[in-house]
């Protein structure tokens, strides 16, 4: 199964996320921030890297970014809330395998993780 980041500043979300990836024999890593997340990154090897799009200190774009050239084989999957941050993803083409919108279920994000790590 795969190794997988999870980039969220909300603790109950991110909880949520990571125990069902487990159910589905995943391994996570939490981190609460950006630039947590980036330092995760450099410490330890990934197959997906799992970010919300808006949180603080460092958002999911800035990370996308920065993991998307720094590990270029690394899957990324953005989550948002928010219409508008979809928008934000276009100059990322290419690096973003999807954008999941929240709120979402859990039968959701297994299938958006198990499609961004089959593709």
């Amino acid at each position: 199964m795969a190794k997988i980041l999870i980039t969220e500043d909300e603790d109950g979300l991110r909880s949520f996320v990571a125990r069902a990836l487990r159910l589905d024999g995943h391994e996570t890593v939490e981190a609460g921030d950006g630039a947590d997340g980036l330092a995760c990154l450099r410490d330890q090897p990934f197959d997906l890297l799992l970010s919300d799009i808006r949180m603080p200190v460092m958002d999911g774009i800035e990370l996308a970014h920065q993991a998307a050239a720094a590990f270029p084989a690394l899957k990324i999957l953005l989550m948002t809330g928010y219409a508008e941050q979809r928008e934000r993803v276009d100059d990322l083409s290419g690096k973003v395998v999807d954008v999941i919108e929240k709120p979402f279920s859990l039968p959701d994000i297994r299938k958006a993780v198990a499609l961004a790590l089959a593709a």
